[in-house]
């Protein structure tokens, strides 16, 4: 009968830091955006409504994948060479972050934003780098929202830029987040 209990017991502290412990918010409609514009010439920049992420509040766990066939131009023809000439998205399907969001305390959260540093690893076209960025992290109603942008160089992950366009195109890209995660 003790080992019964026992047993009983143990699965019972399980189930209960599962309900805890176990509490990720996530979402698959995270909105990514770049921007690589130079003045004077056509916007380069696109957008991705299509973002997934998740955040196991904690450990303060955090990744997001985007497909990259997922951002969208306004130049059809520029989405074409972004997919075929530059991410070769057949090759490289996706972009990945994995990393930790430092200091988090769910239960601090409130509508007005306050920043948490990130890092982790940006993988992209094959080639992983480590990432750090402060991010605006709050909470609305039962979602967390996370904003937030950093700086990369598509020549850390042999992205090349042909010298024809070289000058049309920035060799730093601004990348922005806004993602609500929910439960």
């Amino acid at each position: 009968m003790n080992r019964y209990l026992e047993i009983m017991i143990c699965i019972a502290c399980l189930l209960l830091s599962a309900v805890i412990y176990g509490q990720k918010y996530s979402t698959r409609s995270g909105n990514l955006k770049f921007e690589a514009s130079m003045p004077s010439f056509e916007e380069v920049a696109a957008e991705n409504k299509t973002a997934s992420a998740v955040l196991e509040p904690a450990k303060g766990d955090f990744a997001v994948l985007a497909l990259m066939k997922g951002f969208r131009f306004k130049v059809a023809l520029m989405e074409e060479h972004f997919n075929e000439n530059y991410v070769e998205s057949d090759k490289y399907p996706k972009a990945t972050f994995t990393g930790k969001v430092e200091g988090l305390d769910v239960s601090k959260l409130t509508a007005e934003p306050k920043t948490y540093p990130i890092s982790g690893d940006l993988t992209l076209h094959g080639k992983t780098k480590k990432i750090t960025d402060n991010a605006k992290i709050s909470k609305s109603g039962d979602k967390i929202v996370i904003v937030g942008s950093f700086t990369v160089k598509p020549a850390e992950f042999n992205i090349e830029i042909p010298k024809l366009v070289s000058g049309k195109i920035s060799d730093k890209v601004e990348i922005t987040y806004n993602l609500a995660l929910a439960k």
